[in-house]
């Protein structure tokens, strides 16, 4: 609430309305030569609009340069659109201002963020989500699906919506200083690990295989592989 108090409505109009547009970004088949760049663009469109409605050259070298190749991750990416926002409201308020540090932050975003919306959205939230709607799907239940879509989104959607706001409220000076006290590394470590532990813990639980193989014993049961396994390793076939 912090974060959208000192905005003012048309800041918000404006925000709200690249926070939905942003929903398409990669909506159809964009493929790898500009990827998100169309729907990056659509996005922008609310602030390019108003920034420059009475400049009609500086509106069309803006929709040029957001042409150009685009792709963070979905979840973080409206932080480099709030980031832009406010880059493209100094350009339109300062004739001096260099126009190619916008495309310039914007690149040197890509990476850092879809480093940490892959391991925190991708590794660790989907995972959980469908641990949990698989869980529940297996036993016959309809709520599977339904969690997996509400575990999953509704984190991703909140997320989305104040990145916009921190984006450009905050601007590029947020992960400078990120990487100035290194805790972007230490975030990224620490998603990348519970990912992983994430993708163990599911496999444990949802992926179930014993061996049948005994070893026949003369005038006694035949001894069973698998319980010699299992007392070695409960799991220990999957992993």
């Amino acid at each position: 609430m912090k974060m959208t108090k000192g905005v003012s409505k048309e800041d918000k109009k404006m925000l709200n309305s690249i926070f939905w547009r942003s929903f398409t970004v990669f909506a159809g088949n964009p493929g790898v030569t500009k990827a998100g760049a169309d729907g990056f663009l659509y996005s922008m469109i609310p602030a390019l609009s108003r920034y420059y409605k009475k400049d009609e050259t500086k509106l069309k070298d803006a929709m040029v340069r957001h042409t150009t190749w685009y792709n963070i991750t979905e979840n973080l990416g409206t932080f480099a659109m709030g980031v832009v926002a406010a880059m493209e409201k100094e350009n339109s308020e300062k004739e001096d201002f260099d126009t190619t540090s916008i495309s310039a932050i914007k690149t040197s975003l890509m990476g850092p963020l879809s480093g940490i919306g892959d391991s925190i959205f991708w590794g660790v939230v989907r995972v959980i989500a469908a641990g949990v709607g698989i869980s529940l799907a297996a036993n016959g239940s309809i709520l599977g699906p339904i969690m997996f879509l509400l575990i999953y989104n509704i984190p991703s959607i909140i997320c989305r919506y104040y990145m916009t706001y921190m984006g450009y409220t905050l601007g590029s000076t947020f992960i400078e200083r990120l990487y100035n006290s290194g805790a972007m590394k230490i975030v990224t470590k620490c998603a990348s690990i519970l990912g992983l532990v994430m993708v163990g813990a599911m496999t444990a639980s949802n992926v179930t295989f014993k061996t049948i193989l005994k070893i026949p014993v003369k005038n006694a049961d035949a001894v069973s592989i698998q319980t010699y396994l299992d007392a070695i390793f409960v799991g220990i076939v999957p992993l």
